[in-house]
């Protein structure tokens, strides 16, 4: 049974996704492509047409964990608010379904797709490639994107469970930190 993980490259005006499945140690992209939004459109219409668009993807692949771009601090605050509550939509969408979440970072997902933590966006976008075995890099850039945060995700998901496995009890995915 093979593992697939949804990854999202959140952004209001374009979101990102790409599904990526991982049989034994053959990992391939089922799916990828962007979600988006006019810009002249009102927030909460925008964020309520990211929701119901993102919900629709997430019934049809059916991704048993998903994983989303982490975020930083911007330069430009405005795009930056933008981008969060677009991040916001993906946590609700994800918490509302159930499906386990694995958040990665910008570093995370160089590391995990090139080896190298500091490598570019293009070398990033050709790893993909090479790994999915596709015949050009994926565009737009922000579907690039999310291959590459589904298979750093499905990693940092895979150690997660193995860890767990050898530790029980030891993953703070979970537990309550408060008594009743």
């Amino acid at each position: 049974m093979p593992l697939r993980c949804l990854g999202i490259d959140p952004g209001l005006g374009r979101l990102g996704f790409g599904l990526v499945a991982q049989r034994d140690s053959t990992l391939t992209a089922e799916t990828y492509g962007c979600l988006e939004t006019p810009p002249g459109e009102a927030l909460h219409q925008r964020l309520l047409r990211l929701f119901s668009d993102l919900d629709d993807v997430m019934g049809r692949t059916a991704p048993d964990v998903v994983a989303v771009e982490k975020l930083f601090f911007g330069r430009n605050a405005t795009t930056a608010e933008m981008v969060w509550q677009a991040r916001g939509v993906v946590l609700l969408l994800v918490a509302r379904r159930g499906i386990p979440l694995q958040e990665v970072t910008p570093n995370e997902v160089k590391m995990g797709v090139t080896g190298f933590g500091n490598a570019t966006k293009g070398q990033v976008q050709g790893m993909v490639q090479k790994i999915l075995s596709l015949e050009s890099p994926p565009r737009p850039d922000d579907a690039a994107d999310a291959l590459g945060i589904a298979m750093a995700g499905m990693a940092l998901y895979r150690y997660a469970a193995l860890a767990e496995r050898r530790h029980p009890g030891s993953s703070t995915t979970h537990k309550r930190i408060w008594n009743d």
